[in-house]
């Protein structure tokens, strides 16, 4: 996402400038604190943070003081702001499509993500759950959602304590980052190569794991197509596009090993 606002940002017209920021979502009272240092010059704020009174209040600020907010990547309750994004949910619905369609054996389904900070995330874990249980018996055993935080030595662990912990564990579905351990867990692991595992975001390191068939499908969210949607409406709200932009949900893709 961070490549394609530089990327879209270097096509802008000089006057505008694009300036990325990066902090540490586990401390929100921080994330909150430079959302409202007024002594840094913005226009306009786009914004992925987690969900927190904090950032919130420090948002509904700046949007008081006539600042544009748009939200990307994952919506914020509480926040009527604009929001580009996917539908999440429709993709979390997507990953249980998928798993009972590639996954033949029956047995127990593991579901990580980053943790609850995230409507995203909240999203997609709901919609796969809700397509696994609307299938009736599906064979599957779905029941509870382990929380990585984005930290690969936790999901590394996570991971290896469910295949050696539960000799019926057929499928994974990460809902947030990590894949790239995740993966190399079940490249090492005997019992490895018979989880069918999903994943979202398409990367060099999970299409390299589509290729070898350690990840059996890929959901990516088109950073691309969210960063250019996300700046075009700023300009909107700045009045500096004249046409108003499109606020439907951005269509997700979904990747396997044939059209990776």
């Amino acid at each position: 996402m961070a490549r394609a606002f530089a990327r879209i940002a270097a096509t802008l017209d000089p006057a505008i400038s694009v300036h990325r920021s990066f902090m540490d979502d586990t401390d929100p009272e921080a994330i909150a604190r430079r959302l409202s240092d007024f002594s840094v010059r913005r226009s306009a704020i786009i914004i992925a943070a987690p969900e927190h009174p904090s950032v919130r209040r420090a948002l509904l600020a700046l949007r008081s003081c006539g600042v544009p907010v748009v939200q990307i990547v994952s919506r914020m309750k509480g926040l009527d702001a604009d929001y580009i994004g996917i539908e999440n949910a429709a993709a979390g619905r997507m990953a249980g499509l998928l798993m009972c369609g590639l996954q033949k054996r029956s047995g127990r389904i593991l579901t990580m993500c980053h943790s609850g900070i995230y409507d995203a995330h909240r999203q997609r874990v709901s919609g796969f759950s809700d397509y696994i249980q609307r299938q009736g018996y599906s064979g599957f055993h779905f029941d509870a959602v382990s929380f990585h935080n984005d930290e690969a030595e936790r999901a590394r662990e996570m991971l290896i304590d469910a295949l050696d912990q539960h000799d019926n564990f057929v499928g994974l579905y990460n809902a947030g980052g990590a894949n790239s351990t995740l993966s190399d867990v079940l490249r090492r692991h005997p019992r490895g190569k018979n989880i069918c595992f999903i994943g979202h975001e398409l990367t060099e390191r999970s299409s390299a794991s589509l290729r070898d068939g350690t990840m059996a499908a890929v959901i990516d969210q088109v950073p691309e197509a969210q960063a250019r949607r996300a700046l075009d409406m700023a300009l909107y709200r700045l009045g500096l596009l004249e046409q108003a932009v499109d606020l439907r949900p951005i269509p997700f893709v979904t990747v396997t090993k044939e059209n990776v």
